[in-house]
């Protein structure tokens, strides 16, 4: 595409100067920050899903520059990124600051799940493992642990300036009204 199209010389600066394998400072502190991210998978068969995780700001942890993990939290039961995880282990993450600067990071690279009790067998610093059992307690039910592959910025000048207001969050609810229930009303609609 970039020959079709012309952009060999400016896709060849890009890959330079703003593609990194690893995570560096900036990013870390970045993705610190962050209260939320969107992800993509896909399965065997190359079927992609790309969904949404949110957690109090630094609910993903970078462990070192290669290697960084999140909670996975209650959800629906589906488990549509987990299984294709299970599948295929390439996963891209997506960060995008809405609030303060506008900015995004990619950072794609193998994801694995790892199980609560299976966390002592990571060289994890202690310091994030006592971040880890304050702030996420018994709401993780397991992790996904990735291996970075790449890390790049994406670019500010489409991502709109938001304001962030509060809202209540009710982790791990089965509430069908804070769940939102069946909002598209799909249930309705099935044949």
């Amino acid at each position: 595409m970039q020959e079709q199209f012309g952009t060999v010389k400016k896709a060849a600066a890009f890959y330079n100067n703003q593609m990194l394998d690893f995570l560096n400072h900036v990013m870390t502190d970045f993705i610190s920050q962050q209260d939320m991210m969107f992800i993509s998978t896909a399965d065997s068969g190359g079927n992609c899903d790309s969904s949404f995780r949110a957690g109090t700001p630094g609910f993903v942890r970078v462990i070192n520059e290669k290697t960084l993990m999140y909670p996975e939290y209650k959800g629906n039961g589906v488990m549509a990124s987990l299984g294709n995880i299970i599948e295929n282990p390439h996963i891209g993450l997506m960060f995008i600051d809405f609030v303060e600067n506008q900015i995004g990071l990619h950072v794609n690279g193998k994801a694995s799940i790892v199980e609560n009790d299976q966390l002592t067998l990571l060289e994890i610093p202690d310091e994030i493992i006592s971040d880890m059992k304050e702030k996420e307690g018994s709401k993780a039910e397991r992790w996904v642990v990735m291996e970075v592959e790449e890390a790049y910025i994406h670019c500010s000048k489409h991502i709109p300036k938001l304001k962030k207001l509060n809202k209540e969050i009710h982790w791990g609810t089965d509430n069908k009204e804070r769940k939102g229930g069946d909002f598209f009303k799909a249930k309705q609609d099935k044949k």
